[in-house]
């Protein structure tokens, strides 16, 4: 009786929690290997070989080290079998987004621990504009930013932020903290009512979702008013 050899099994007969997309989804990304990953990229094998098996075959050509994997070009990723340019750009386009996450996650965030420190942060959105915008400084536990963001952009005389959009982008973030600003065009660094009310609005919302508002600042030119300086917050 003659065996005839066995062939791979297609990615699309395996079981459905073994298939690496659908494991992703099941699983979360760290239950898949670099060749599962890496499978999800190209997409697909050649047909003899699974998409996770033409994977693990690029990852012995950087002796399965994703540092040297990084390093290589895309002609030398053409070299496996069933990897062609579009598949080697995509691989490539990957790891250098990989490598810039890494490098954007060393920076230190900046700290805020004063008002010139936020108005540091902020000046250059708002310090020439013709028109009223308000922005926020969203901070984690440390007071460091996680992130800046225009809330609202209004007319010459005024804009209007809503409390529940600020505080939904800040639950959103999981920060701990925020820091509101917004510009007076006419030069005037004096607070409206309205500026004062909206301060105590933000002020109690924060509380109650325990966020806390520690500044708010008006900005004109190179010149700022802080709620916080003043024990207005």
């Amino acid at each position: 009786m003659k065996i005839e050899d066995s062939k791979p099994l297609n990615i699309r007969d395996w079981n459905p929690e073994d298939r690496p997309r659908e494991k992703l989804l099941l699983k979360g990304t760290s239950a898949l290997s670099e060749a599962e990953l890496i499978a999800i990229l190209i997409g697909s094998g050649t047909a003899n070989l699974s998409a996770v098996e033409v994977s693990k075959k690029i990852l012995l050509q950087s002796n399965n080290n994703l540092n040297l994997l990084a390093k290589l070009s895309i002609k030398d990723l053409m070299k496996v079998k069933g990897i062609g340019e579009a598949k080697a750009i995509t691989i490539v386009a990957a790891l250098e987004l990989g490598r810039r996450r890494k490098e954007s996650d060393s920076e230190e965030k900046p700290k805020i621990t004063t008002s010139k420190e936020a108005f540091d942060q902020l000046k250059g959105d708002l310090m020439d504009l013709p028109h009223e915008e308000f922005w926020v400084l969203f901070l984690n536990r440390a007071h460091r930013v996680t992130k800046k963001k225009r809330v609202s952009e209004g007319g010459v005389a005024g804009t209007v932020a809503d409390p529940k959009i600020i505080y939904k982008l800040a639950l959103e973030e999981l920060a701990s903290g925020v820091v509101v600003a917004h510009n007076h065009p006419s030069g005037n660094l004096q607070p409206s009512q309205s500026d004062i009310d909206l301060t105590k609005k933000l002020k109690e919302a924060g509380r109650f979702l325990e966020i806390q508002l520690l500044d708010h600042l008006i900005i004109t030119g190179h010149k700022y008013f802080s709620f916080a300086d003043e024990g207005i917050v």
